[in-house]
């Protein structure tokens, strides 16, 4: 069977894709690659559609450079489930062509087993089918490295930009403007006076006039000179004063209280109750 398809990409870029295994690998519709990488990338499962039905092949393909525009792909394998096998040998052609470049593929093989139950149509239409998907697929790794490489070629070193650009400003500034601007440096930073320091600003005299507000009350600053002095544990621990510090509690009365005016009612009300039967025995 004969067949052409044709991909707007070089037959550079098609071919650096064709002499690498395991680029080309990726192309093949359907490929599952073994778990075992020491066979190679061409080794492993084709799963090969064909009408209503899907037949998985085992075995391994392998790829041969006749010439940079020609090469052959031949493979064969045995049916995952079943004991079918099948051979098959793929020629391409690389064609330039305006815009792209022409696939001039030629397929032939041998099967047994359940492909052999297939119609010529069925097998046809599916051969075709893989070898214009294989196709899309190689133009498509092609592209990805050519896009790969621009953007690589776009990247810039980011060492090499701040030299050169330091090397330009050094360039640009020197001369004697670079001197006009910048005047004799005479003090030191050692010679700079430092104003002493102070924990409250008011008691330096320097904000007699804070933007018409009153001072703060005595008592604020002796409390804050009072607790500077201190250490943080004790300030931490100091009980608040003014109008934070806590209302005592009201203190209770003691059972002492209670009984020196319980006791004389007590024996009152014993001495009444004592007059009260005598008289009412003197009526009877």
């Amino acid at each position: 069977m004969e067949h052409q398809v044709f991909v707007p990409v070089p037959a550079d870029d098609l071919r650096a894709v064709l002499r690498d295994p395991a680029r080309l690998a990726g192309c093949v519709p359907g490929w599952q690659q073994d778990a075992d990488t020491g066979t190679g990338p061409l080794a492993g499962r084709l799963k090969v559609r064909v009408g209503g039905s899907t037949v998985t092949y085992r075995g391994a393909l392998s790829v041969t450079e006749r010439d940079p525009a020609h090469f052959t792909v031949d493979g064969e394998g045995t049916e995952a489930r079943g004991s079918g096998t099948v051979r098959f040998s793929l020629d391409l052609r690389l064609a330039g062509a305006e815009g792209g470049t022409r696939l001039d593929l030629t397929a032939g093989g041998t099967a047994d087993g359940r492909a052999a139950a297939f119609t010529p149509e069925a097998a046809g239409a599916a051969v075709r089918r893989m070898l214009e998907r294989a196709a899309e697929q190689l133009a498509a790794a092609a592209v990805d490295d050519l896009s790969a490489e621009e953007a690589a070629a776009e990247v810039s070193d980011p060492v090499a930009d701040a030299e050169e650009a330091e090397g330009s400003e050094d360039g640009a500034g020197t001369g004697e403007g670079l001197d006009e601007g910048l005047g004799e440096v005479t003090a030191s930073l050692f010679e700079t006076e430092v104003p002493p320091p102070t924990l409250d600003p008011f008691l330096a005299g320097e904000f007699d006039d804070f933007d018409g507000a009153p001072r703060p009350p005595a008592e604020a600053a002796h409390a804050r000179r009072t607790m500077i002095g201190r250490s943080a544990e004790e300030v931490d621990h100091a009980p608040p004063r003014g109008r934070y510090a806590p209302v005592p509690a009201p203190s209770s009365t003691t059972a002492g209280d209670s009984l020196r005016w319980i006791a004389p009612a007590a024996a009152l009300a014993l001495a009444s109750a004592v007059v009260i039967g005598r008289a009412l025995r003197r009526r009877r």
